[in-house]
């Protein structure tokens, strides 16, 4: 369609990004953990796609960003130094796969320095949390099989003592629940351990993060809106009966280390989207979502209460329009259509899009690009 009818992108998203829609917008309902993975960089994206087409389809990176459209909980990022180093201390079995010696060498480099600033200590605390994780994605299968019935034993005979009460964020309980959980998923997977390297992230409804190219992750359970850029690059390592690449997954993560509160993102009201009487009344809101790169951002529109409308100003690209609960209206120009939970709509670039509810709870999710010169009008 956008290739037949340029227009619809806008001459300069066409030209940019070859004719083709720069992102990829989509639904997940997740009842069963998605693999363990990562999506390279746009210059390893495209030695990975000369390399092996099969596996790596096109030459694109792949940054991307999750909202929550119901409760969600996913693994998201290497978690802080001092919380890997308590897991190694307190999780055996886990302890024995990264091995005793690679276990006391990340601690000694660590200890002290897991919050610094400089660049030295950087450079060595990441050469250590590399040299630890790609020692357990590296394990031997049949270590992993005993490994994994030991911790998911103590899972269930610790409770809310299971790996030392669970550390410095985490309770007991809940990674012991995790674990169980997990592993009636995947028996005996590498993933059970994985998961005391990655921080364990819960998501409200309308919170979201942000996942930048070469990010571990693995989506757990929940419904989310997802928005990408337009690539079906995946590192797989875990979690799945698919193609796994440990080598190459162990060797093009950054090994950033933070808390989650520094993925999770702050959205912003939406200031061009202008809301009736009736949507102000009633608490509806138009809400920002907009990661820091060109290719996608997406507004989030909630209207509570039947009659409220908003109106999106035109825009220099093009956007999709999903929605996810409640029914009501969508306008383009003098045409209108019906749209409902699971109805999706493209909306050309510059043209005028009028959301209006028939429910008292009517919410909308619009994925969109827009060059910043354009926007700005230069």
């Amino acid at each position: 369609m956008v290739q037949d009818n340029k227009a619809l992108m806008s001459p300069e998203i066409t030209n940019k990004y070859g004719g083709k829609l720069p992102f990829l917008f989509k639904v997940l309902s997740i009842r069963k953990a998605l693999s363990i993975q990562a999506h390279p960089n746009k210059k390893l994206a495209e030695q990975l796609h000369a390399k092996d087409s099969k596996n790596y389809p096109d030459d694109n990176h792949k940054p991307e960003m999750t909202i929550a459209v119901t409760p969600f909980d996913g693994l998201c990022g290497f978690r802080p130094l001092v919380e890997i180093a308590h897991f190694l201390n307190h999780v055996p079995s886990l302890r024995k796969l990264v091995g005793d010696s690679t276990a006391k060498e990340f601690e000694e480099t660590t200890k002290g320095k897991e919050t610094s600033d400089s660049e030295q200590d950087l450079a060595k605390n990441k050469k250590a949390l590399q040299t630890a994780f790609s020692a357990l994605m590296n394990s031997d299968k049949s270590a992993i099989v005993d490994a994994a019935k030991e911790l998911v034993e103590s899972a269930k005979k610790e409770g809310s003592n299971f790996a030392g009460s669970g550390g410095p964020v985490n309770d007991g309980q809940e990674l012991a629940d995790l674990v169980t959980r997990l592993n009636s998923q995947f028996e005996g997977d590498l993933g059970l351990f994985v998961m005391f390297f990655l921080n364990y992230v819960k998501l409200e409804i309308g919170e979201a993060m942000f996942l930048k190219a070469d990010d571990i992750h693995a989506y757990l359970s929940g419904d989310i809106i997802e928005c990408m850029a337009s690539s079906d690059n995946v590192v797989r390592a875990g979690f799945t009966p698919k193609f796994k690449d440990v080598s190459t997954l162990t060797s093009m993560l950054t090994y950033s280390y933070a808390p989650i509160s520094e993925q999770k993102m702050a959205p912003v009201d939406y200031p061009y989207a202008t809301l009736n009487a009736t949507a102000y009344s009633s608490n509806s809101a138009a809400t920002l979502y907009d990661p820091p790169i060109e290719e996608f951002a997406v507004v989030r529109t909630a209207l509570k209460s039947a009659g409220a409308k908003a109106t999106f100003e035109p825009i220099g690209g093009p956007s999709i329009i999903i929605c996810t609960k409640g029914a009501g209206r969508i306008s383009v120009g003098p045409k209108a259509e019906t749209i409902k939970e699971g109805y999706v709509f493209f909306v050309g670039a510059t043209a005028e899009a009028v959301l209006e509810a028939e429910d008292e709870e009517f919410v909308t999710f619009k994925a969109f690009c827009e060059l910043e010169h354009a926007a700005n009008g230069a």
